[in-house]
């Protein structure tokens, strides 16, 4: 059974929903452990005092802010308590807006929201009406000592919590949004859409896959039947100098809509000098 990250009251109008939140994604990667490559064992990062000169249990550790160098205030956990919003218990809806409004750039990390027993019938309700207006809502919540500016927005019978960025922690750029005066060509411009539109597909995420990790995954597995992995082949990519032959080449490669499902991924798999593909489904 999934465990809930937050646990409090959505607030709607006079409205109070006794909900829960549920981590929705989360990244999948390999870790690779840091060895002794004398023994093989594993390096450990013990917590160690370098004024005491020994190591420290989490018993004797207390949250400070460095306010000059060398220099900190320290904090108990009661007063870090005391301080906490009410958006730590109850997220407040501050105001509606269109969801093509957001900047996807704003989006952080995103959970599910489910409902308490007895705040089920409030919950669809504010469901129905959010699916109903088009509309989804901006809230406040103060989770894991920090307060988030959030939006929530229905999606399959459910309503769905995404933390967002400031506008503060938005960084720029100088050289971003710049085009330094290029001009671009109406054909060029016509062949880049043909392209595009040649390229379009409906959004089936269950296409995509971690090539990098699978091709850890065979690694792995050719390790420990004591193989080798032939490394992938990258294709060497220089500047393109002639627009128009470049577009023209991509479009006579390119003379159908790509296929839906993707083919299962060959991997080659080197034993006792010889090559042999292995597939991967995807």
């Amino acid at each position: 059974m999934a465990t809930s990250v937050w646990k409090g009251f959505l607030s709607f109008g006079l409205l109070s929903i006794p909900i829960r939140l549920f981590s929705a994604a989360r990244s999948e990667r390999i870790s690779l452990n840091q060895l002794h490559a004398v023994c093989k064992s594993r390096i450990k990062m013990p917590l160690f005092c370098p004024v005491c000169d020994r190591k420290v249990e989490r018993s004797e550790i207390v949250k400070g802010y460095e306010y000059e160098d060398d220099q900190y205030l320290l904090f108990t956990e009661n007063e870090l308590d005391e301080i906490e919003p009410d958006s730590g218990r109850t997220m407040e809806i501050q105001e509606f807006v269109k969801l093509d409004e957001v900047d996807p750039l704003y989006f952080e990390s995103s959970y599910y929201v489910t409902p308490e027993d007895e705040g089920k019938k409030a919950y669809y309700l504010l469901l129905k009406a959010l699916e109903e207006s088009n509309y989804c809502a901006i809230a406040k919540l103060t989770m894991h000592q920090r307060e988030h500016i959030v939006i929530i927005r229905p999606r399959d019978n459910g309503l769905t919590l995404h933390t967002m960025y400031y506008q503060n922690e938005i960084r720029e750029v100088a050289e971003y949004g710049k085009n330094d005066h290029v001009e671009v060509k109406d054909a060029e411009k016509k062949l880049a859409v043909q392209l595009i539109e040649n390229l379009a597909a409906d959004f089936e995420p269950q296409k995509y896959r971690d090539e990098y990790h699978e091709g850890m995954m065979a690694l792995i597995a050719a390790k420990q039947q004591g193989q080798a992995v032939a490394g992938v082949s990258h294709p060497k990519r220089a500047p393109v100098v002639d627009l128009m032959a470049a577009l023209k080449q991509s479009l006579e490669q390119r003379p159908t809509a790509p296929v839906k499902k993707p083919p299962v991924r060959a991997i080659s798999i080197v034993k006792n000098g010889k090559k042999s593909a292995k597939k991967v489904a995807s």
